[in-house]
């Protein structure tokens, strides 16, 4: 299920004929198995089609009750359907199919907009609900699935692109010059806007009820961070973390074809696939065989990861597909921003749209990632700010006595005091100190905003105002407190929502076993040593998984890195990013700051993450942001 579009007129305008075939003809790579219609008068919703479990052969789109008081256009999949269904099943629930919709609808028919407590997995959904004339919208708890909307004052109209929301001709085709200048400086702030002014996204784990009076948008989910589990022994975790770590990759992996992986080599995507094999070798996979595919950077670079990947595959007995990374050129990225009215994505994300299309062209309709596991496994050395807030002695002592023996006691003095005692401090003091240490340590290699115009600053400054200070509890502990912000970031979102929409593209449905609801909270129910510990990071994740993994990948300590693909670019982009784009954007940028941006990037590629600013300019100019 890759697409979903609808327009509600709530002045009792009827909806113009075609323009909803219209949305979905614009999503239609969303759509190879059908794009279908419900319109009534005022409402009309649409959906494009992929099929990608059993129970969705079963499914049509829009679905409506006997009655059609609720009508449903759905993009997603439950993780919870075993569950789900033998719930509504034990309330009486008329189940005419076992598609996931049909569970769906009937959550809602029996809970209402509760309904959201009872559903689990990636989705973005509406439902017609004719009674109180309202349309009640949903994105799933992690945000995995894409919800663009725009409100009027009388007309909700949404999709999962932008494209067809502004092509509608009473929607206004205006800049979001604040969300450019996130993308030209890599700090991003607010979550629930988009390149377009009052075109709007739904924030992950919110719902939003739109009637005559307007949307009502409120969060139904949060993670907790006061659950203790009961345990004292790091045994008692590991198994815990081997138990849902599988539980998550099988739910995944539910699929009426084969199941692909993506393996690259590292510990998070190698550890899926091998958890992966050993389900279906037990018969407990809902997919019917399992295909890996990897990168193949046949040089020296440090993006390849092919000796990893390989010994997975001879670890396994099974081959994995070694896939060419695609080189897009610079125009293929101008076209998807115009077709896209989106900003088209980095090039270390498109190099997997070889990876894609080989799934595709092999029957695989479903594609599991390793993503969110730099997100929940990376850990820090807070876990001295844990013990010394928890009054936990001998922790504390032995991962001092730890760290001295490995990076010496400067450096184990060093971190103590850094993630430890100034972590306890109240927040007041934290930043006075951090002031301080700045005003004496001069960074020469620090990047201000120089190649912004003053427009673009102000914008940025009245962004950042609009920040809530934090997400998080004071009382929480300090490495809850650094994954429950890094889970908020808006730029996870884009990201994730980028490779959603690269992967429909291909006729694939991304999954990502180490983003699901569960698997978060466990993370921030876990202390902060189980993460890192002396030098091994992910350290619950090796240590839970080291019978399954094979040996080079549990003791591997390096992680790829991709700046290669976009020296590949920027190299023959001299002309294009100092001279073209400046002048055409001079209302964004400074032209000789651009040049001295460019320069800096020339003499030290690796420079504060400067190839993301350079691309982030090019993206946005690339997009027609133009007012009509």
């Amino acid at each position: 299920m890759s697409g979903i579009a609808g327009i509600f007129h709530f002045d009792g305008a009827p909806v113009e004929p075609g323009l909803i075939e219209k949305m979905t003809g614009a999503m239609a790579y969303r759509g190879p198995d059908g794009l279908n219609h419900w319109v009534r008068g005022p409402i009309a919703l649409g959906q494009c089609m992929l099929r990608t479990t059993q129970e969705s052969l079963e499914e049509k789109q829009p679905l409506a009750n006997e009655d059609e008081s609720l009508v449903l256009v759905m993009d997603g999949w439950l993780s919870n359907w075993e569950e789900l269904r033998a719930e509504l099943l034990a309330k009486g629930a008329r189940l005419r199919s076992r598609a996931d919709a049909e569970l769906v609808l009937r959550a809602y028919e029996a809970w209402g907009k509760d309904c959201l407590v009872h559903l689990d997995g990636d989705f973005a959904l509406v439902v017609w609900d004719a009674r109180k004339r309202l349309a009640f919208c949903a994105r799933d708890r992690l945000g995995n699935k894409p919800f663009n909307y725009h409100w009027d004052g009388k007309t909700l109209v949404f999709a999962s692109d932008l494209g067809p929301i502004l092509d509608n001709h009473w929607v206004p085709r205006v800049a979001n010059l604040g969300m450019v200048a996130e993308y030209l400086t890599g700090k991003f702030y607010l979550r629930d806007e988009t390149l377009w002014d009052r075109v709007m996204r739904l924030v992950a784990a919110h719902q939003m009820e739109v009637g005559i009076d307007g949307p009502r948008v409120v969060e139904y989910w949060k993670p907790t961070l006061n659950n203790a589990l009961p345990y004292s022994k790091d045994v008692d975790y590991f198994n815990h973390y081997l138990q849902l770590f599988a539980d998550c990759v099988r739910r995944c992996s539910r699929s009426h074809r084969a199941a692909a992986y993506e393996v690259s080599g590292g510990l998070d995507s190698s550890a899926i696939f091998c958890v992966a094999d050993k389900l279906i070798r037990s018969a407990t996979l809902p997919a019917p065989r399992i295909c890996g595919f990897t990168f193949s950077f046949e040089d020296t670079s440090a993006a390849n990861e092919l000796h990893y990947a390989r010994a997975v595959a001879d670890h396994l007995g099974i081959p994995i597909h070694e896939v060419t990374p695609s080189r897009s050129p610079v125009s293929w990225f101008k076209r998807q921003a115009c077709a896209m009215r989106d900003f088209p994505g980095f090039p270390n994300e498109t190099m997997f749209n070889g990876i894609l299309q080989q799934a595709a062209s092999m029957g695989c309709r479903v594609l599991l990632t390793g993503e969110g596991g730099d997100q929940w496994l990376n850990g820090s050395r807070t876990y001295y700010a844990e013990a010394l807030s928890g009054g936990h002695w001998i922790s504390l002592l032995s991962d001092f006595r730890r760290d001295a023996s490995l990076f010496g006691f400067r450096t184990a003095s060093r971190w103590m005091a850094q993630f430890g005692i100034l972590r306890i401090l109240p927040i007041n003091y934290q930043n006075g100190l951090r002031r301080l240490v700045q005003s004496i340590r001069r960074d020469d290699r620090r990047i201000d905003f120089f190649w912004l115009t003053e427009s673009m600053l102000n914008c940025l400054v009245e962004r950042r105002s609009k920040v809530e200070v934090s997400h998080v509890r004071q009382s929480c502990r300090e490495g809850q407190r650094i994954l429950y912000e890094d889970m908020y970031h808006p730029a996870r979102d884009h990201i994730i929502e980028r490779l959603e929409r690269a992967a429909a593209r291909s006729g694939i449905e991304k999954r990502h076993p180490l983003r699901c609801a569960s698997f978060a909270q466990f993370a921030l129910d876990t202390p902060e040593r189980l993460r890192m510990r002396g030098d091994r990071n992910r350290f619950i994740h090796v240590e839970a998984l080291r019978d399954i993994l094979p040996k080079a990948v549990a003791e591997r300590r390096n992680k790829a890195e991709f700046s290669v693909v976009f020296r590949e670019k920027l190299v023959n982009m001299r002309t294009l990013m100092v001279e073209t784009i400046p002048k055409a954007r001079g209302d964004w940028v400074i032209p000789d700051g651009v040049e001295r941006l460019f320069q800096l990037y020339q003499d030290d590629p690796n420079m504060n993450g400067l190839m993301w600013l350079l691309w982030g300019l090019f993206g946005c100019h690339s997009v027609d942001l133009s007012d009509t």
